[in-house]
């Protein structure tokens, strides 16, 4: 994961890691520079990316990720 500053602006890519690789709540809300409560409640809603526990742990997969935001691309335009 890449994080780079300029000016007051920070972003975080998406890794470069395969589509199965898992991301963590707080990782996909820096990749989508939203809060994570954001996340949260997109998650409780259905209408962020597939999130699945492991243990005690709400993470995601780098493809699902990938997935949803090209979702959010076509309901745009």
């Amino acid at each position: 994961m890449t994080i780079s500053t300029g000016s007051s602006i920070s972003t975080v890519s998406i890794p470069d890691g395969g589509d199965g690789d898992f991301l963590t709540l707080s990782e996909v809300a820096a990749i989508l520079r939203v809060p994570v409560n954001t996340s949260r409640w997109w998650r409780q809603r259905g209408s962020g990316p597939k999130f699945f526990k492991i243990g005690r742990h709400l993470v995601t997969t780098i493809g699902d990720l990938r997935s949803w935001i090209e979702e959010q691309k076509r309901d745009v335009g």
